[in-house]
């Protein structure tokens, strides 16, 4: 049975490939309610598939890791062959749990959500089209399959965000998402091109074990000759550009609170536990090469410990639903990624999916706040405990579970996170990670206390709650709770973390750190209580922004990065670069053709008035040419 399931898991891509086909080309126009209820089957059996393939994969006690099929794609040498092929390892199954089951709950709320949509069957066309592509990336054996499908992952994003294209706002989303997670997968591409050039191999396995040999002697980079080190060093680098931009990572995190102008469900699938974790995913994919490469590590570390408090800042004072998720979404990254850094791998992994569940039932649950309220604006909901009851406790588990409040899921992988910084020597990161964590129950419990308690703060006469919306809500509920204190063993045992050179109980050696979390998430709750939620709090005066100093207008506007990268774009790249550009080509290429199309077109008009029919001046023009070819080009008569 389970040599029968590995060795037919292309069916876990088939499904929702099958779906993008049949709903893309038959359904989508005229069937849209078929088109949903396809989807839905597919997903379902995607779903399936890879939940008795993962039981069956890990019911053996050391699991290795397996292909299952492969067909080689593309040989541009005798060893360094591209391959479509299917690796399934403790890592990859994860991920394919992860991914069919998002997708499978998404696709059922949105039958809920897209109801009244015209574009309901592109809608779930476009959905399985980047299911497929999501899948098709993680369980990728080597770099080439793993880039080709982060590519139709951008695509597909790009098409999702944009969604609604005669909005332009989400038009402006969806091709900003594109040309910065471009600009960052062009670093990405090159990388690839340096590494495999010294290693001689796309493949996972043998990147993940650097020979000593391959780090001697020297590469020629065409302008620049380096030691096979440092080339190593530098591909190591370019690659995680791809991650940080996929991941968006800070500076290049402006993309994704951005794209929450696609449908709510777009929202759900791309930032919980998809395309934004697949630069995670990249980083521990490759994590052996990365820690082979001296300094990389650190420098993912970094990244992300600045990435997790500077979103979790600017989230404190946001008044839009969705973008207070996204900007979570952007904290929790910075956290799996500097979980990496301090070599956490177990631990950033256990994260990854914990985070996916929780995550993707708050915007779920936004989602549903925003059809029933019909504005996403924060100051203008409240009072919905009673009207959404099922919702309300949905949310309040999320809530918790990113708070790290035990026994729900998010506690047991932050805490081992931060117990990972600790013992691998980090304390900044450590206190990093701490701060952001008091910061996150905050801005968590801001959100909730506002939407769900006190007095109505707009007309909720007709808010009820939507069965095909709530049911995925409640299911993914179940998870949200349990899956920290089921998983974690599975964790510790198949995630093994003795490559990372952590002691086997970093746990063991920071007996405070529980504490201190669970101290840091109640405090941040307490705070949140107090300012929005207790009977003494004037609702009224705290929602007011008039009066605000100048260091929440400045974290409100997002310490007006977005402002300086519009200025930079327009008044820089547009106007600056893209105009010198145009100048370039329009007086310098253009002038250079304009002049040689003149000179030929004066030759020619000379060589048609000399057409005359008179034999005595052909008779001289030969003269004349036998002469200046003598005399000019020294040839003999």
């Amino acid at each position: 049975m389970n040599e029968f399931l590995i060795s037919h898991s292309y069916w876990i891509l088939l499904f929702p490939l099958i779906g993008f086909l049949v709903n893309g080309l038959i359904l989508a126009k005229n069937h849209r309610k078929a088109a949903g209820t396809l989807s839905v089957v597919l997903s379902g059996f995607s779903m399936l598939y890879a939940i008795a393939l993962v039981v069956a994969y890990f019911a053996g006690n050391a699991p290795q890791a397996i292909v299952a099929w492969k067909f080689p794609f593309l040989a541009f040498s005798k060893t360094l062959i591209a391959e479509a092929a299917f690796l399934l390892d403790p890592l990859s199954a994860m991920m394919v749990f992860v991914v069919t089951v998002i997708a499978f709950f998404v696709n059922i709320y949105s039958l809920g959500y897209m109801r009244e949509d015209r574009a309901e069957g592109r809608f779930f066309a476009l959905l399985s089209f980047f299911t497929f592509s999501m899948l098709g990336l993680v369980v990728a054996t080597g770099l080439f399959q793993m880039y080709f499908f982060w590519e139709l992952v951008g695509i597909a994003s790009y098409l999702l965000i944009g969604f609604w294209y005669e909005r332009p706002r989400a038009v402006a989303a969806s091709k900003q998402a594109f040309i910065v997670t471009r600009f960052a997968d062009s670093f990405f591409l090159l990388g690839i091109v340096i590494v495999t050039y010294v290693v001689k191999s796309f493949h996972f396995g043998v990147l993940n074990i650097v020979q000593p040999e391959m780090m001697t002697g020297t590469i020629s980079l065409g302008f620049w000759d380096v030691s096979a080190r440092d080339a190593l060093l530098f591909g190591s680098v370019l690659i995680f550009i791809g991650g940080w931009g996929k991941s968006a990572m800070f500076p290049l995190h402006i993309w994704l609170p951005n794209a929450m102008e696609g449908p709510t469900p777009v929202s759900s699938i791309i930032h919980s536990a998809t395309m934004v974790v697949a630069g995670v995913y990249l980083v521990a994919r490759m994590f052996p090469f990365f820690a082979s490469c001296e300094g990389t590590l650190e420098i993912v570390g970094t990244v992300g410990a600045f990435t997790a408090i500077f979103a979790a800042v600017i989230a404190c004072t946001q008044k839009d639903i969705k973008r207070i998720l996204a900007y979570s979404t952007l904290s929790q990254l910075g956290y799996m990624m500097f979980g990496l850094g301090v070599s956490a791998t177990a631990a950033a992994s256990f994260h990854v999916f914990n985070h996916a569940f929780f995550k993707c039932m708050l915007f779920l649950v936004a989602g549903s706040l925003i059809h029933q309220v019909e504005t996403n604006d924060l100051d203008k909901m409240g009072g919905l405990r009673k009207k959404m009851p099922f919702t309300y406790i949905a949310a309040l588990i999320a809530c918790l579970s990113i708070s790290g409040i035990p026994p729900f899921s998010g506690f047991f992988s932050k805490d081992e996170i931060l117990s990972g910084a600790i013992a691998s020597g980090h304390p900044f990161i450590f206190a990093v990670g701490f701060v952001t964590s008091a910061l996150t129950a905050f801005y968590m419990f801001r959100f909730f206390f506002l939407a769900f308690h006190g007095k109505p703060r707009a007309d909720l006469s007709h808010a009820k709650e939507d069965f095909a919306m709530t049911l995925p809500i409640v299911c993914l509920a179940v998870p949200s709770f349990f899956s920290g204190f089921l998983c974690r063993g599975l964790f510790e045992k198949f995630f093994d973390s003795s490559a990372a050179h952590l002691p086997e109980t970093a746990s063991s050696l920071t007996p405070y750190v529980p504490y201190l979390a669970t101290g840091a998430g109640i405090l941040g709750i307490a705070v949140a209580w107090v300012l929005y939620a207790s009977p003494k709090t004037n609702i009224s005066r705290a929602l007011d922004s008039t009066n605000r100093s100048a260091l929440y207008k400045t974290v409100y506007h997002k310490f007006y990065f977005d402002e300086g990268y519009y200025a930079f774009t327009r008044q820089f790249i547009f106007r600056g670069v893209a105009a010198c550009a145009r100048a370039f080509e329009d007086y310098v290429i253009g002038g250079i053709l304009k002049l040689v199309t003149s000179v030929v077109h004066f030759a020619g008009t000379l060589v048609r008035e000399m057409q005359t029919g008179y034999l005595s001046i052909y008779i001289g023009t030969l003269i004349v040419g036998v002469i200046l070819w003598r005399y000019l080009g020294g040839l003999p008569i």
